[in-house]
Parts: structure tokens; sequence; C-alpha cells
């Protein structure tokens, strides 16, 4: 027992892992793990007397039934005996079988059980125990609108506090490592301060090996991550999401109380901060176990075990290289995203900054080229800026139709630079590449349609239909008629412009 106490005190007073323990007091981890997890230290009753066990009918089968199981053993999991097979191979197989179902269930739970044959989620699990200043992290997945845009089974991920109950969440495009270091950024600085220690799941975004032992190799940028904050990440076992249950029921709370009806908003980053605040204000209620004292309370404690923030911020991006094609253009996320980069960076290298939301494309001397909204899915998509490439081309019109813009460029684009004069063309695409900056490339495209329409092939005249599409000018109020105003006279002179000569020579007023 002095071992078993001191095995305990170890793990429950002193933090230590099972490996630790074990090589402190000499014996295998898993010894370790059995007295930490042991709940009942009550001496063990005597066994009765093999006199005083009543008989049971199925004492005689049991060793067939054994067998049966035994066998299971070496059977794919699927196709191993349940209580009802056994049962009714009894009834088949068995000359003067006549017990109940019930006893035979009975036997074949606990004979499964004894032989390992259990799946895990039949298992009994031990109740954690939380302390404050402790969290745990998990995503979730909701629909949600931004901007008129539908994001299907897009992410949330969600921080709890089991000790508390209290629990965050952050909408995210995706599951990737910027979603997660920027979304547990978000909210350590919401909170101001760092959990001790966090649990996760064994996500191949952060977990590169599960070591055996129970050892983790994680990814650098994680690992710097947990460095910066100076937080514990703790990973469950395989298959074993009770461990962090807490977060579980937590993710689907959140769903349920903030994500219903789908959310509809203009910018991801001012609903992120709303659905902080609304965490805040669901703080305001009881805990589920604790009568009589509310979760804010709770969360309080929490808060004082907190770890300071860092006085520098980590930057979450991810920075790569990546090689463009023959158009300056290159793809992520295994060929399935293409971005561009610009007409200048063809056949090139070309430095990126990737965050949960944007793709940033820079020069070696990382100066910004050009940025994207990152894409998501796993359909093939692209990303297309024309600016750098309107920009490039407006410097070299002549070269418009060899340089493989031109191929690039929409339908109605191509049809409106085959009718400009080649006096005109650079000027052109000079207007097209200040418009597109301005309002974006669809609003230079809308305007080379009007363009189109009213036969408009110099550069001021695709200016004021510009204006005419996207300035506000004010409309002018109409006259009314009334007496004050002078009548006006018609002078049909039709095609012949000696009488309108007369006119202008004679005051306006026309003899004859």
């Amino acid at each position: 027992m002095d071992q078993i106490h001191r095995i305990r005190e170890l793990f429950y007073e002193q933090d230590k892992n099972l490996t630790e323990i074990a090589d402190i007091v000499g014996c295998d981890w898993r010894t370790v793990k059995k007295y930490v997890d042991q709940e009942d230290f009550s001496p063990r009753a005597p066994k009765p007397n093999a006199a005083d066990v009543h008989a049971s009918k199925l004492d005689p089968y049991k060793p067939l039934i054994d067998s049966w199981l035994t066998e299971d053993k070496k059977a794919p999991r699927k196709q191993r005996h349940t209580a009802k097979k056994v049962y009714n191979r009894l009834v088949k197989e068995a000359p003067g079988f006549d017990a109940s179902y019930r006893l035979v269930a009975s036997y074949v739970a606990a004979k499964r059980k004894e032989l390992n044959l259990v799946a895990k989620s039949q298992e009994g699990y031990i109740p954690l125990i939380h302390r404050p200043g402790e969290a745990q992290a998990d995503f979730g997945y909701a629909d949600f609108y931004e901007n008129g845009q539908y994001h299907e089974k897009a992410k949330y991920l969600v921080l709890s506090f089991p000790y508390s109950n209290g629990g965050y969440l952050q909408l995210n495009y995706g599951e990737n490592l910027e979603c997660l270091l920027e979304g547990l950024q978000t909210m350590f600085e919401h909170i101001g301060g760092v959990p001790k220690e966090i649990w996760f799941d064994n996500t191949k975004t952060i977990v590169t090996e599960i070591i055996k032992g129970g050892g983790r190799n994680v990814t650098e940028r994680f690992q710097r991550f947990c460095e910066h904050y100076r937080f514990k990440p703790v990973f469950c076992n395989p298959e074993s999401g009770n461990e962090k249950g807490n977060v579980e029921n937590k993710v689907g709370y959140l769903r349920r109380n903030e994500l219903v009806p789908v959310p509809r908003f203009l910018r991801l980053e001012d609903e992120n901060k709303l659905l902080l605040k609304n965490c805040d204000s669901d703080m305001e209620r009881e805990h589920y176990e604790k009568e009589s004292t509310f979760i804010s309370e709770l969360f309080q404690e929490d808060k004082a075990a907190l770890l300071p923030l860092p006085s520098v911020r980590f930057d979450t991006a991810l920075y790569t290289t990546v090689r463009t094609d023959k158009y300056g253009k290159f793809t992520l996320n295994a060929g399935k995203h293409t971005y561009s980069a610009s007409p200048a960076f063809c056949a090139d290298t070309v430095q990126l900054k990737v965050t949960s939301g944007e793709v940033i494309v820079m020069d070696m001397n990382m100066q910004e080229v050009v940025r994207h909204r990152r894409l998501y899915g796993d359909r093939v998509q692209s990303s297309m800026e024309w600016l750098p490439y309107l920009k490039y081309i407006a410097k070299k019109p002549r070269s418009l139709r060899n340089s493989g813009i031109y191929d690039m460029m929409p339908t109605v684009m191509q049809e409106y630079m085959d009718s400009c004069d080649n006096s005109d063309r650079g000027k052109i695409l000079k207007v097209l590449s200040e418009l597109t900056d301005r309002t974006g490339f669809d609003s230079a495209i809308r305007t080379v349609e009007q363009a189109i329409i009213y036969q408009a092939v110099d550069p001021d005249s695709l200016r004021s239909l510009y204006r005419r599409l996207y300035t506000d000018v004010p409309l002018m109020p109409s006259l009314e008629d009334n007496e004050e105003l002078p009548k006006v006279t018609l002078i049909p002179f039709a095609n012949d412009l000696t009488i309108l000569d007369m006119v202008l020579q004679r005051g306006g007023v026309a003899n004859g």
C-alpha cells in the first residue's frame, strides 16, 4: 500500500504522467495506470465455498460456449458471436438445452469481458478530475453565410473549461493548423490568459506520429505555439473521446444555442467577436451539477489559474515557397486550388504567407504582389486577381496577343480589345487596371459590356461609362410646367443646315 500511495501521490498531487511515475518507482507503466485508475480499495470479501454455489442450468454448456468465444479472438470484429447467436446455436446444436436467453446473455457478457472481446464503447469510463485552468479543444462543423456566400459544413473551434463548464467558439472556414492557432490565440486574448493544459484529439493537423508508450510527435509550428504560450498539450488515447467529454458536449451545446438558425453575416471577423460576447453571457446560468452556483463564478477560478499572455503576439501564418507556371499561376491543396501571382513571375519562385482566410503572394524580398481569399473544399477551384496582369500588359500592349494574358481574359474582354485601335489599346488597358484596382475586376467587365453596346472604344468613353455605372450622380429635379417658363419653338430644318444658319443669324427666328 505504501507503493500504491506513492504512485497516486505522484499522479494526483505532483502532476507526474504515467511514464514518469513508472521510472521513479521502478515498475511497468501499466501497473502505474492500474493503481491511478483504481477507485475501490476495500478489502476483498471472502470467496464462497464451491459447495455453497448453486448449480446452473448453463453449467454443462459453458465449455462449449467458451470454445466458441475463444475462437472469436481470431475472427474479424464484425463476425464474432453475439449473445443471441450463442443462444440460437445452443438451441440448434446442444441436445437437451433448456436455459433461458437471459442466463446465456449474462454469462456471455462476463466471458467476453474476461477474454477482452468487449468493444471500447461497452467499457465503463473512469471519471476524470478537472482542475481550474485546464481546457479542452475540439472542432465541430456547421453551415453559415458570409456576405451572401454559402459555406457548407464549415468548421468551428471550441475551447471548453471542464472545471467551470465555461466555453467559447470561433467559426472557421476549415480545420487546418492556421484555423486552430488563430482560433486559440483569439480566445486566449479574449479571456486574458492561457490555460495551463489543453487536451486535444490526435488530429493529423498537429500530430504526425503516435509513439509507442503514449508519446506524440507534433508539427513544428504547433510545438512552437505551445512553447510561446507555455501551455502543456495533452492528447487523448486513440478512439477515446470520453477523455475530453466536456468539450464533446460543449461542441453540440454551442451549435444548438449559437449557430441556430444558420448564421448570416457580412464579415467572419465581426461575427466571431459577437460569438465571444455571447459565450460570456451564456455563463450567467447555474452549473449543471453544482446547484446555486453560476458558471461565471466558477470561471473566475479558471481565470485565476491561467498563465499570463506573452508580451509578443505569435505569428500564426504559414510561410512557404511555390513554383509558378508559364502563366504566373500556382496551386495548393494537392493541385485542387489554383491562384494567380503575376506575369512578372512566370515560371518563377514566389513566397507565400498563408492565413486561415488569405493567401498572400510576395516576391523574394517579401514585398506583397497580390493577395487572394483562401479557397476551401475538395473540388477544383481557382482564384484570379487581374490587377497585376492588367498593369503588366498595359506597359506592353503590342504583346497582348502573344503574352498568354489574352487567352486568360473573359470572352467579352477579348472581343472589346479586338475592337480597339492599336494606338489606344495601352491606354484602355491602363484604364481597366484603374477600374479593377478601384472596385474589382467584375466592375471592369461590366463597364466593358456597356462599352460594347455603345461602341465606345476610346479611354475617355470607358471612364464615362464607369462613372455612370458606379458613381452616385444626383438626379436633377424635373421642371414644372408653368406660365413663367418660355415656350419652346420647334424649328423644322430636316437635313438642310442652311435653315439653321439663318436662324442663328437672325436671333433665333426663322422668316418663312
